[in-house]
């Protein structure tokens, strides 16, 4: 059975073996997938389209484009400067921050999932200052070497920022969850950046599927008949860690 494949959270950077290896696993997988969505966070950041990129980790982005499946790409919060070029690159259409995907007789709604952990005020004026498009305009009409210095010192704030955090407040608020699919109309969330993979059954039954962030090893999430699959996956193998309805076998 043909599957839509959904990944998020690669922050690809340097070419390490395991991150190349990981990457080519999971091309081999979506040679035969209905569709691919990248939901944000493909890179650790993106500084515009003239970021360079080692030859290793440019002829895997490009294998994306040699699929015979649709790519999607939505953007991430480290990755939202993502222009035509690199699209081009990944054969991708890129798509807004929240989409409705229907498959299975179900309504998906597909997103990075920053902008629903509101109880963290901090991190959203940031959001909301990085995106303004005349910060944008004129973070790109800065050299390549102060966009890099510029997003090296956003990382490591960051970082620094979120070890004291408490861990609540970075993951998403229910009551937003709640209406975004109350107004969407859809039956089920999936998106990323929370970096905590798992399937959460809301109070009214839904699901809340929380795609994982790639290391040791990736995560992907199977859409295949009426169900999901959210599995972990390695060079070696697969496995799958949770589905959706529960007990559905991955694959089923």
């Amino acid at each position: 059975m043909a599957e839509t494949l959904i990944i998020a959270d690669l922050h690809l950077a340097r070419p390490e073996p395991l991150t190349l290896a990981l990457l080519d696993t999971f091309l081999e997988r979506a040679q035969e997938a209905e569709a691919v969505y990248i939901l944000g966070d493909l890179f650790d950041y993106w500084i515009g389209d003239d970021q360079p990129l080692d030859p290793a980790m440019v002829e895997r982005l490009e294998r994306f484009a040699t699929l015979t499946a649709p790519v999607y790409f939505q953007p991430g919060n480290r990755d939202f400067l993502v222009g035509r070029e690199l699209l081009a690159r990944l054969g991708a259409t890129q798509r807004p921050d929240q989409i409705v995907l229907e498959h299975g007789g179900r309504r998906w709604l597909l997103t990075h999932g920053d902008e629903l952990c509101i109880d963290d005020a901090a991190y959203q004026a940031m959001r909301a200052q990085l995106r303004d498009p005349a910060f944008v305009r004129d973070f790109l009409s800065r050299s390549l070497a102060e966009r890099i210095a510029i997003a090296e010192d956003l990382r490591q704030k960051s970082k620094t920022a979120s070890s004291s955090k408490p861990e609540d407040i970075m993951d998403v608020n229910a009551a937003a969850v709640d209406e975004i699919l109350e107004r969407t109309g859809c039956d089920g969330l999936i998106h990323g950046h929370t970096h905590r993979p798992a399937i959460h059954r809301l109070d009214d039954g839904k699901p809340r599927v929380v795609t994982g962030d790639w290391g040791e090893s990736g995560w992907l999430v199977s859409l295949a008949g009426d169900g999901l699959t959210l599995e972990r996956f390695t060079p070696e193998g697969s496995e799958g860690v949770a589905s959706w309805p529960p007990g559905r076998e991955a694959g089923a």
